[in-house]
């Protein structure tokens, strides 16, 4: 099973904008440091939809060789063509196997797909994939929301397929309902929003995918696995600014001021963070 803490890495880009390879390696020794227990490799976060192929195989080679199976990796692969998301699975079957322990699949985006279109995509993937499946939604960048009864009904349709969802609704509501419906199954939720970390924890979520993580994976790993709502709150200003200009334009202008050496370089539509964030940024670090 994937749960409790996994990181949804970054992708360190140098100043010119290529990818900064020893960040990166500096990067995951922070999360074997930290013990996290997952990592998740070319999701939202480390910034995959602007990246070229070659670039992704670049990532993904230097992850695999650098925690050398130390820690169990998810590799983000989804999209909003269910055709080419298979295709790319079976062009990447043997990586799949031999290297990631699930795929993360993103709920298609801008189609704005109704329930069954999501329920026959999920089931393509599922079907197509040499490894597990965690469905991920996020309705906020998507366009759509998955509801509840999809959810349980892919679960209940794939039971050793598809293992578990990413839930980034940010609606409690909602989240709980999957969790109750899971209820004596293998069925992981996980939560998708670090804001949300430890009322969800404390109802009965299996874990976290986290942005947070990436700067502050000890702090993380607390909130996951000894979660209490002062933690929570203690956490929450630092969390709302990472995302107050996007995200990973937040957690990459954090990253920068733990590591000097480390850009705050985002792709293009996204800009690096405004010298307020910054500012704000350094300053609740310091109260951290």
């Amino acid at each position: 099973m994937i749960q409790g803490l996994g990181t949804a890495l970054v992708t360190p880009f140098t100043a010119e904008g290529r990818v900064d390879k020893d960040g990166l390696r500096r990067l995951l020794d922070r999360q074997l440091q930290a013990k996290v227990d997952f990592l998740v490799v070319l999701g939202t976060t480390g910034e995959a939809a602007t990246m070229t192929p070659r670039e992704q195989a670049l990532v993904r080679k230097t992850i695999v060789e650098h925690t050398g199976r130390r820690v169990p990796l998810v590799l983000g692969l989804g999209g909003n063509c269910t055709q080419e998301v298979v295709e790319r699975i079976g062009l990447l079957r043997d990586e799949l196997l031999h290297d990631y322990r699930a795929i993360l699949s993103v709920c298609p985006y801008y189609n704005k797909p109704q329930q069954e279109g999501l329920f026959r995509h999920f089931a393509a993937i599922a079907e197509a994939s040499p490894i597990p499946v965690i469905l991920y939604n996020v309705p906020g960048r998507t366009g759509v929301n998955m509801l509840p009864e999809t959810v349980l009904r892919l679960a209940a349709a794939y039971p050793h397929k598809i293992i578990g969802v990413k839930e980034a609704s940010g609606n409690m509501e909602q989240i709980k309902q999957i969790i109750r419906g899971a209820r004596g199954s293998e069925f992981v939720v996980l939560s998708g929003d670090d804001g949300l970390t430890a009322p969800l924890m404390l109802y009965g979520a299996h874990g976290l995918i986290s942005v947070l993580s990436n700067a502050l994976p000890e702090e993380t790993m607390r909130l996951v696995h000894q979660p209490t709502l002062e933690q929570q709150d203690a956490l929450e200003p630092l969390i709302k600014a990472l995302f107050a200009e996007g995200n990973p334009t937040g957690i990459k202008a954090l990253l920068s001021l733990q590591d000097k050496q480390m850009s705050d370089q985002v792709r293009l539509p996204l800009v690096a963070a405004s010298a307020e964030l910054k500012n704000n940024l350094r300053k609740l670090l310091q109260n951290l």
